[in-house]
């Protein structure tokens, strides 16, 4: 009975997890079908496979991410204004 309400009026996506800035996993709030980014940007069924993919995505983005942050040193000698 789950269905009915989704093959009538559509499917109600929420994200459940933000992958990387463009790749984002999503679930129906009514028949809990989950969808997930593919690499030319459509929504393809959240398989195993894609599940590991976007795991292994996730974890190479958080380390390049926490990467670039670290490697900018901050000079004391520079002014800094705020708007």
């Amino acid at each position: 009975m789950k269905n009915i309400h989704c093959k009538v009026f559509g499917h109600d996506f929420i994200v459940t997890r933000n992958v990387t800035y463009h790749v984002k996993e999503y679930t129906c709030k009514n028949c809990k079908k989950e969808l997930t980014t593919s690499g030319n940007g459509t929504l393809i069924s959240l398989t195993p496979k894609f599940k590991e993919i976007n795991d292994v995505l996730e974890r190479i983005h958080y380390r390049k991410c926490s990467v670039k942050v670290k490697k900018q040193p901050v000079n004391p000698n520079l002014l800094f204004f705020s708007h």
